[in-house]
């Protein structure tokens, strides 16, 4: 390839060229950085990159197999004039520079007609403290925490465990912290648990950064690619909690181990946190845990008003000096408000033959339990007859002893938005499990469905017919309803994140649904199809 082709050239000379914007592109090996990177690359791999020395900004990188050849220089770098890396803009350079002669020679022929100096350097100071950074990185084998913080910002980290303000707070009940005397002024939380089952707690350095990456978070039919992308462009430092298998002996409960790192536009995911990073967050989460701890009861309010506490944090000592960061903590309730109006997620799921039923799956929320067993007739008594249970009560009286349950075990403000979301809907109306299959992989299942009282169906649970044990759990389940002349119960319990997970005690089951077992066919349903959503 000597030149792009007319047309190719004739778009990108629309594109505005910059006055003294100068580029550096280079083609490295990656060495020991692959190691870090899952490539899915059978061959040793290259990064090609292109960065704006005027702006000290990355506006695109490639990795591509070691044999690839030189055109993917040009597709790297046509990517990076017409859509860069964000923040960057559409532009044309006026000078480029490269440190390899036949780079140099092959652009120019490539490049004819675009008005783009094309130089040769040997050194390229942005790139080449780009990849000795990274070289670095590697060599020193960087610990995930400074040392002076190793143990300290874990132990408030097994705090913010132990308090739970997931349990509280939503991912819309945005904190702000003030910090004094740090490189940062302020920093917003996001707490996370309450509706995913992933838990911890996100700072973000940047209010921009929190509502853009919201905004595209529930943003209409986001591909996988698209969501990624708006994953990377956070500018946020994390706390997460993974589950680690206990050395005790397999029986024991897993261990939890909090990790940290941090997300930026340029820098992509970095799994280690620096001293002054790991000042701040150790204030600020040590800020969070007192805040919670004296706060609870308010912030178990809905809506959260408005509060402000200050604290005084001792950091962890450093030979033998007393540094201490002062804090302000405060609820942002407006802030809430327009996260919340910026939209819930238009995807609803939907799995539908040719009727007028819709059926949705945004009732029951992330990471719940979901049990069908049965329960003693004595034990379902108790139940109706605790004062804090709310019951709904239906007109058939079963004369079995045991009755057909499902129970929704969650956490207990989950338990308590689900409770108020049946009741805003007309309550439970009945139970159907309907069998469904999927055109694209050939798998066949069985959907759990709960009717509510508005007449709509929300998926609670999926049941592979290929698994025995799913179809036999079922083939009981029809048994028990068989028996009862359909009476069966649906239960919603706190406690899926403690002691009691998978065996809700009384004390943890907030709601009763006495409601009817029906077959898809009886409100006009046959084997559902699952249908991708193009709307």
């Amino acid at each position: 390839m000597t030149a792009l082709p007319n047309t190719t050239k004739s778009r990108l000379n629309k594109i505005i060229q910059v006055p003294g914007a100068v580029w550096e592109g280079d083609r490295r090996p990656l060495g020991n950085m692959a190691s870090h990177l899952d490539l899915g690359l059978e061959v040793d791999g290259e990064c090609i990159i292109w960065v704006d020395g005027s702006e000290g900004a990355v506006m695109a990188m490639d990795v591509v197999a070691e044999d690839m050849g030189i055109e993917a220089v040009v597709r790297t770098l046509l990517r990076a004039i017409e859509s860069p890396h964000h923040p960057g803009q559409p532009h044309r350079p006026q000078k480029i520079v490269v440190r390899d002669r036949e780079i140099q020679f092959f652009l120019r022929g490539a490049l004819q007609g675009l008005d783009i100096n094309i130089e040769y350097s040997p050194q390229l100071p942005l790139i080449d403290r780009l990849f000795e950074s990274f070289a670095e990185m590697d060599s020193e084998a960087t610990t995930a925490l400074p040392a002076v913080y190793q143990d300290a910002i874990k132990e408030v980290a097994g705090k913010i465990w132990d308090n739970a303000p997931w349990e509280l707070l939503a991912d819309s009940d945005i904190l702000r912290v003030e910090l004094k005397n740090c490189e940062i002024d302020e920093v917003y939380l996001c707490i996370m648990g309450m509706m995913s089952a992933e838990f911890g707690v996100l700072l973000y350095r940047s209010l921009d950064s929190l509502k853009q990456f919201r905004a595209a978070a529930l943003g209409k039919n986001q591909s996988p690619a698209e969501l990624e992308k708006a994953f990377l462009a956070q500018d946020c430092w994390f706390l997460n909690y993974e589950e680690v298998e206990s050395q005790s002996g397999w029986m024991e409960t897993p261990e939890i181990e909090p990790f940290f790192g941090s997300l930026h536009p340029f820098e992509g995911m970095r799994p280690f946190l620096d001293e002054e990073e790991a000042k701040i967050i150790y204030a600020v989460l040590e800020s969070l845990g007192r805040f919670c701890d004296r706060n609870r009861s308010i912030l178990a309010q809905e809506p959260i008003d408005f509060i402000a506490k200050s604290y005084r944090i001792t950091l962890p000592q450093i030979n033998d000096r007393k540094e201490i960061i002062s804090t302000k903590l405060s609820t942002l309730p407006e802030l809430t408000q327009e996260l919340l109006n910026i939209g819930m997620s238009d995807y609803s799921g939907e799995i539908t033959e040719d009727i007028d039923i819709s059926i949705q799956e945004d009732l029951i929320p992330d990471g719940s339990l979901i049990t069908l067993t049965s329960l003693s007739s004595d034990i379902v008594k108790q139940i109706q007859h605790q004062n804090k249970t709310y019951h709904q009560p239906v007109d058939i009286a079963p004369q079995e002893e045991e009755l057909p349950t499902i129970f929704i075990q969650t956490t207990r403000p989950k338990a308590k938005y689900l409770i108020d979301k049946i009741k805003e809907i007309g309550g439970l109306k009945s139970v159907c499990f309907n069998p469904g299959e999927d055109l694209f992989s050939g798998d066949s299942y069985n959907l759990g469905l709960l009717q509510t009282g508005d007449e709509e169906l929300f998926i609670f649970a999926e049941y592979s017919q290929r698994e025995p044990e799913y179809t036999k759990i079922l083939q009981q389940w029809h048994q028990g309803c068989k028996k009862t002349q359909g009476y069966c119960i649906v239960i919603v319990a706190m406690g899926v994140t403690g002691n009691n997970r998978g065996n809700p005690q009384l004390k943890d089951m907030l709601a009763l649904y006495e409601v009817k077992s029906i077959n898809g066919s009886d409100i006009g349903m046959g084997v559902l199809e699952l249908m991708p959503n193009f709307d």
